[in-house]
């Protein structure tokens, strides 16, 4: 993946936001849109059905395409870049080495000779957790296990003479006779290439078993211990009141919001200024300081642009930017404030949801540091519900660390 990659190919698909920037992205609307996601979710994790589908992200690399080419009906692999204005599809091992080098291109062999014994009849995205090479032996919480680690998280499967791993599949047996290993999240179809729409999910219930390739789809399988107990579900629905009340308030500035999509307007601004406290590892928490510390970071940030400008007509034009700015949060202090308090308070219930997914793992998940593996936990989850999705991330834990980690397999 890219820097905690977007699950989807933007062009080919809505492009997936975390829930709790809905409020900025989209206004009131957006605000209602995550409050829908969250009440489902927890539905969801009650056994009810919530209309809403969970499925997990992988840390796997790089995210592959592969099946049938419409136009041609011949099985290809590639990248993202099959979607470029001059696509690399990929049929034989020599279109790999003339659209790709190094480890990718490797990687993509593999692919091309194993997966088409898979039968895929559409097109699938995946991300790919292992190739030759990759899948080492370590001694991890205390257990002999097969690990790899595609790119930020490593996955540990601890070894077994007998028995099952996960939902009831033999998972150290599958994952220790294969060659490669992906899950697939997202299923392609139309009639050409250019024109291909992506649907969120992907089933793999029609694909053929086979020793060299272990598989899976993303959908998260519920198990009795996500569900709440009397308590916790109690404090999650006082969090979601809070969201609406707050959200309520913010309604008319959040609006104005979404209005100014540029690249200094006020929301995106936001969305840059939460992020700076993600890369840097701290809480975004205290509303109040919180609000105080935009109004200084967005004068900061528009008065850097305007002394970067050598003619007064450019310095001009950032200087009414500032000010338009400046106006609409002066005048909208409360709704600023309460702004920032609906984004605290769902990141607050999608805390409290991945506490309850995370309790269910198929494959142990680990950070690597100078002194071991520290258990972590999955990458995150996409919540899909009436055709739009959003990201469920623990941001702190995992974005800044993909923030600051180089990708080898990029190269190529």
């Amino acid at each position: 993946m890219q820097k905690f990659q977007d699950y989807l190919v933007e062009d080919k698909n809505t492009h997936l936001e975390h829930l709790e920037d809905e409020i900025i992205n989209n206004g009131s609307k957006g605000a209602k849109t995550a409050i829908e996601f969250l009440k489902s979710i927890k539905q969801m994790l009650q056994g009810g059905s919530g209309g809403s589908t969970v499925s997990v992200k992988w840390d796997g690399a790089p995210a592959v395409f592969c099946g049938i080419n419409p136009e041609n009906e011949k099985f290809f692999v590639g990248t993202k870049s099959i979607f470029n204005k001059t696509p690399k599809i990929n049929y034989t091992n020599a279109d790999i080495s003339r659209n790709h080098g190094g480890a990718l291109a490797d990687k993509l062999r593999e692919c091309l000779k194993y997966l088409p014994s898979l039968g895929i009849s559409g097109i699938l995205q995946g991300d790919l957790l292992f190739a030759s090479g990759d899948k080492k032996t370590a001694n991890v919480a205390g257990k002999k296990s097969i690990i790899f680690t595609p790119n930020t998280i490593t996955y540990a499967v601890p070894v077994v003479s007998s028995g099952f791993l996960g939902l009831g599949r033999n998972i150290y047996k599958e994952v220790n006779s294969a060659k490669i290993g992906i899950i697939f999240h997202t299923s392609y179809s139309g009639k050409t290439m250019a024109t291909i729409k992506a649907g969120f999910g992907a089933s793999v219930k029609g694909l053929k078993k086979n020793k060299n390739v272990f598989f899976d789809d993303a959908t998260y399988k519920r198990a009795d211990g996500a569900a709440f107990s009397p308590a916790e579900e109690k404090a999650f629905d006082n969090i979601i009141k809070m969201a609406e009340g707050s959200a309520y308030k913010a309604g008319a500035f959040v609006d104005k919001l979404k209005k100014d999509t540029g690249p200094l307007s006020l929301g995106i601004q936001l969305k840059t200024f939460f992020n700076v406290y993600i890369r840097q590892g701290t809480a975004i928490a205290n509303t109040s300081k919180l609000a105080n510390n935009f109004e200084v970071y967005f004068r900061g940030r528009i008065k850097k642009e305007i002394d970067s400008k050598k003619t007064p007509a450019a310095k001009q034009k950032y200087e009414e930017i500032l000010e338009a700015g400046m106006k609409i949060l002066r005048a909208n202090r409360d709704g600023l404030y309460f702004a920032i308090a609906t984004y605290i308070t769902f990141q607050s219930a999608k805390a409290v949801l991945l506490r309850r997914l995370n309790t269910i793992q198929s494959i142990g998940s680990f950070l690597r540091t100078s002194n071991g593996y520290k258990v972590t936990n999955p990458e995150g989850y996409v919540a899909i519900k009436k055709g739009g999705a959003v990201k469920l991330v623990d941001r702190l834990e995992f974005s800044k660390a993909n923030f600051n980690m180089a990708k080898d397999w990029v190269k190529g």
